[in-house]
């Protein structure tokens, strides 16, 4: 049997950034956001339980807030900042925190998408995410 752990994360999804040098080796993430994103997800996955040893498949969709400027009665693509890519750094890194998954590494295969809300199948009608882990059969 195949085993899943699906769950929505609420809040703003923010990408893992470029980190800075401060002095002393110490590095920090530049952006102030990422902090709050991974702790939602990591509560939302310990939550949800479960975990997920070997290769595993990972499928999100990301709902991002709509930009004020973008028209209200239509369809429009969220085909600016954050990089998708990013978005999922902070993610897998948070799945690991919170023991869902072993290692990022153990990602094989990934399903991803950004939506504004209300305007994707399967966004939210708020900011968050939609997550489900896979385990891939041996």
């Amino acid at each position: 049997m195949t085993e899943i752990v699906g769950f929505v994360v609420y809040g703003d999804p923010a990408p893992q950034g470029s980190k800075r040098h401060v002095g002393r080796g110490v590095m920090i993430e530049s952006s102030k956001k990422v902090k709050p994103w991974r702790e939602a997800v990591v509560f939302a996955a310990r939550e949800a339980g479960g975990r997920i040893a070997g290769p595993v498949r990972v499928q999100v969709v990301f709902t991002l807030r709509k930009p004020a400027s973008a028209p209200k009665r239509r369809r429009t693509w969220p085909d600016k900042k954050p990089d998708l890519d990013k978005l999922l750094r902070s993610t897998f890194d948070a799945l690991v925190t919170a023991g869902t998954i072993e290692d990022d590494a153990r990602i094989v295969d990934v399903s991803a998408r950004k939506a504004f809300p209300g305007e994707e199948v399967g966004s939210l009608d708020v900011p968050g995410a939609v997550i489900r882990v896979i385990g891939v059969a041996e």
